[in-house]
C-alpha cells in the first residue's frame, strides 16, 4: 500500500452533455479542505483532477444502481464486509460509471484493501482515498459542498457582472466588434465571431491567433459544431471553446475563443456563453435594422418598375443613396421558381398605381437591394383553412425557404459582376436590373447575363436539399429609368413563355419569342380568347378528352405541314384513322387543307391556347 500527502489541483470544471459549463472541485482540492487533513492517497494519483460535483454514502452492496458521475463516493466497508471477493471489480464498475473517487475508512470492517484493487485504480487513475478514523461523514458532506456552491455562486456572480457589462455595451450602441473586444479583454485569448458560411464577422486578440481562426474551419476541429466534428451546442478542447449564436430558433454562427498555449480557464465558457446570447442579440438587432432599410429600398424599387417613382432624375438620384446605377443602359431579368402554383404569382407583382392605394403584396428586401417577401402572395401559400391547413402549411415554408434561396443566389451573383445593379425578391420572383455594356447592347443577353443566370444556378443548387430550379426571362435594353416599367413586362412575358416552350429551368430573351412576341403584345386578353373560341369552336374547351384529342391531332398536323404520313407517324395513328381524323376536323373548322388564310389562323389559336396562365 502506497501512502502519498495529496497536492491540491487547479480548479476544474467540466461540460455536461447538454453543453452548459457545471463547476465543481477537482479531488485534489477536495483533499485540501480541513476535515480531510488526515486523509491520504492509497492510488490513483493521475485521478486527481477528476471532478467532484456530489458527494454519496455507500450504505448498501449493490451501490452501483445508485452512483452518479462526478461522485465522491465515500464508504466504511460496512456493505462489503461478507463480499470481500467483489472489490477486486469495484474500482473497474466506479470507474465505468464516471464517479470521481471512492473514499473509504479502514480497520472497523475491513482491514486492508487487495493489491489488486489497488492497482487497478493506479492503472485507471481512479483515486483511492483513506479517511481518517476520526471524521464523521457529516462533516465531510457539509464542508465539500459548502466549497462546491460557494464556487458555484462565485463563478455565477462573475458571469452576470459579464453579461450586464456586455448588455451595457449593446445598449449604448455597440456591436459585434464592442462585444468581441471586451471578451477577449476579460478571458485574454483571441475571440472571433463567425457567420453562419464560417466567414469571421468580428475579431479581437493577438492578431496572429485572430488570423489562424481565420481558417479555423480547416483546422483539425474543422466546422466545429456544424457537422465537422460531429459536436453541437457549446463546447470545445483545450485551446479553444465553441459557442453557438442562436437566436429565435436560427443558427447565426458560432462565438469562438482561442489560446494556443491551452491558457483557457474554467469560468471562460459560461462568460462565452453569455458573449453568445448577447452577440445574438445583436444580431437580431442587426437584422431588424437590416430589413427595415431594405423594405425601403424594395419598396423605392417595386415603385419604379410600376413607374410611379417620378421623373428619371429623381429616380436616379434616390437610387444613388442606394447604391444603385440606373443612369446608363440597363435591362431587367426576372427569375421565377419552376413548379409553383398557378393563381398566386401575379398578386405579387409590382403594377401600376391603383387609385387611392399602392400595388398588392409587401416586399422586404436585405441590405443591398435583396428582398424578402411579406405580401399576401406570400401569406397565401403560406396559410390554410380546413383541413389541408397544415399540407398548405408546409408547402408554404417551403416555398419561402425556397424564395429565400433564389434571392440569396441572384443577389452574390449579380453582386459579383455589377456592383451597381438593384437585386429584389417579389413574393414569387427575383428582380435585377442590370446594367449592359454600352459598346455591346445587343450581346449582352447572349453573353455576360447568361453567365450570370449559370452563375446564380450554380449557387441556388448548392443551397437546397432537394433539387428546384428556375426560369429566367431577360428584358430588351433599356436607356432611362422611364422604360423600365415595360423592359419589366417585357421580362415577366419571357419568363413564363419560355418556360411554356422550354420546360423548367428556361432562359428566354423577349426578343427570341417570335410569335408568341407579338401575341404578349396584344393588351386584352379577352379579345385573345374571343379569338380562339371564333376560330377553333367547341375543340378550345378543355373539359371532353375526345375533343383535347382531335386539338392535338390538328395541331401535329399543322406542325408537320399537313404532311398525313410523318402525322400519323408521330400520333402512332394508322394512316386511314388519320384521313377520317381530318375528315372531321374540316367538318367542325372548314376546308383547312385548302385554305392557307384559315390555317394561320387556326395555327394562332393554338399559340394562344399554349399561352394560358401566362
Amino acid at each position: 500500500m502506497s501512502d502519498t500527502s495529496a497536492d491540491p489541483g487547479p480548479p476544474a470544471l467540466r461540460l455536461a452533455s447538454t453543453g452548459t459549463l457545471t463547476h465543481g472541485l477537482s479531488v485534489g482540492e477536495v483533499l485540501g479542505v480541513s476535515t480531510l487533513n488526515g486523509a491520504r492517497l492509497i492510488a490513483g494519483r493521475s485521478g486527481l483532477g477528476r471532478i467532484v460535483q456530489r458527494l454519496n454514502v455507500m450504505e448498501v452492496p449493490d451501490i452501483l444502481s445508485w452512483v452518479k458521475p462526478n461522485e465522491l463516493l465515500l464508504t466504511t466497508g460496512y456493505p462489503l464486509r461478507n463480499t470481500p471477493q467483489s472489490l477486486d471489480n469495484l474500482v473497474a464498475d466506479l470507474d465505468e460509471r464516471g464517479l470521481a473517487a471512492l473514499a473509504i475508512k479502514l480497520g472497523r470492517y475491513l482491514e486492508t484493501l487487495p493489491a489488486e484493487m489497488i492497482a487497478q485504480a493506479d492503472r485507471r487513475g481512479f483515486p483511492l482515498i483513506l479517511l481518517p478514523n476520526d471524521v464523521g461523514f457529516d462533516d465531510i458532506l457539509n464542508q465539500v459542498l459548502t466549497d462546491i456552491l460557494n464556487r458555484q455562486a462565485a463563478v455565477l456572480a462573475r458571469t452576470e457582472e459579464v453579461h450586464r457589462a456586455l448588455v451595457q455595451i449593446v445598449l449604448c450602441g455597440g456591436g459585434l466588434q464592442e462585444v468581441v473586444d471586451e471578451v477577449a479583454a476579460l478571458l485574454e485569448v483571441a475571440v472571433v465571431v463567425l457567420d453562419g458560411e464560417q466567414r469571421v464577422v468580428a475579431g479581437a486578440g493577438p492578431e496572429e491567433h485572430v488570423q489562424a481562426m481565420r481558417a479555423f474551419d480547416a483546422g483539425r476541429h474543422a466546422a466545429c459544431g456544424r457537422g465537422g466534428c460531429g459536436l453541437g451546442g457549446a463546447h470545445g478542447t483545450g485551446d479553444h471553446l465553441v459557442v453557438p449564436v442562436v437566436a429565435g430558433g436560427f443558427d447565426h454562427g458560432r462565438i469562438i475563443a482561442f489560446s494556443p498555449s491551452a491558457a483557457l480557464r474554467g469560468t471562460d465558457l459560461g462568460i462565452l456563453e453569455r458573449a453568445a446570447t448577447v452577440a445574438a442579440l445583436v444580431v437580431t438587432k442587426q437584422q431588424a435594422v437590416a430589413a427595415v432599410e431594405s423594405k425601403y429600398r424594395a419598396d423605392f424599387l417595386r415603385d419604379i418598375l410600376a413607374g410611379r417613382a417620378g421623373d428619371d432624375d429623381r429616380v436616379v438620384a434616390h437610387c444613388d443613396g442606394f447604391g444603385w446605377d440606373l443612369d446608363r443602359p440597363v435591362m431587367v431579368v426576372v427569375a421565377e421558381l419552376d413548379g409553383r402554383p398557378r393563381g398566386t404569382e401575379a398578386e405579387a407583382r409590382p403594377r401600376a398605381a391603383e387609385p387611392g392605394g399602392r400595388a398588392r403584396g409587401a416586399v422586404a428586401a436585405a441590405p443591398g437591394g435583396e428582398a424578402v417577401s411579406r405580401g399576401r402572395g406570400a401569406d397565401a401559400d403560406a396559410s390554410g383553412t380546413g383541413g389541408a391547413g397544415g399540407a398548405r402549411s408546409g408547402r408554404g415554408a417551403e416555398e419561402r425557404t425556397a424564395q429565400e434561396r433564389l434571392a440569396a443566389a441572384w443577389t452574390t451573383a449579380v453582386r459579383r459582376h455589377d456592383r451597381g445593379a438593384a437585386v429584389a425578391s417579389f413574393a414569387h420572383e427575383v428582380v435585377a436590373v442590370i446594367g449592359v455594356d454600352g459598346d455591346d447592347l445587343e450581346g449582352a443577353a447572349a453573353g455576360p447575363v447568361q453567365t450570370l443566370v449559370k452563375e446564380a444556378a450554380a449557387v441556388f443548387a448548392e443551397h437546397l436539399a432537394v433539387r428546384r430550379t428556375f426560369s429566367t426571362g431577360i428584358s430588351r435594353t433599356v436607356t432611362s429609368p422611364a422604360a423600365l416599367p415595360e423592359a419589366y413586362d417585357q421580362a415577366v412575358k419571357a419568363v413564363r413563355v419560355g418556360r411554356q416552350l422550354h420546360g423548367a429551368g428556361a432562359r428566354a430573351h423577349f426578343d427570341q419569342l417570335g410569335v408568341y412576341r407579338l401575341l404578349s403584345l396584344v393588351s386584352d386578353p379577352a379579345e385573345l380568347h374571343a379569338f380562339v373560341r371564333e376560330t377553333l369552336g367547341v375543340l378550345a374547351a378543355d373539359d371532353e378528352p375526345e375533343l383535347v384529342d382531335l386539338r392535338r391531332t390538328l395541331q401535329v398536323l399543322l406542325e408537320t405541314n399537313l404532311n398525313v404520313a410523318e402525322t400519323a407517324r408521330r400520333l402512332h395513328f394508322h394512316y386511314n384513322t388519320l384521313r377520317y381524323r381530318i375528315g372531321k376536323l374540316e367538318r367542325m373548322l372548314g376546308r383547312f387543307t385548302e385554305d392557307a388564310h384559315l390555317r394561320l389562323n387556326l395555327t394562332l389559336a393554338l399559340h394562344v391556347l399554349r399561352m394560358r396562365g401566362i
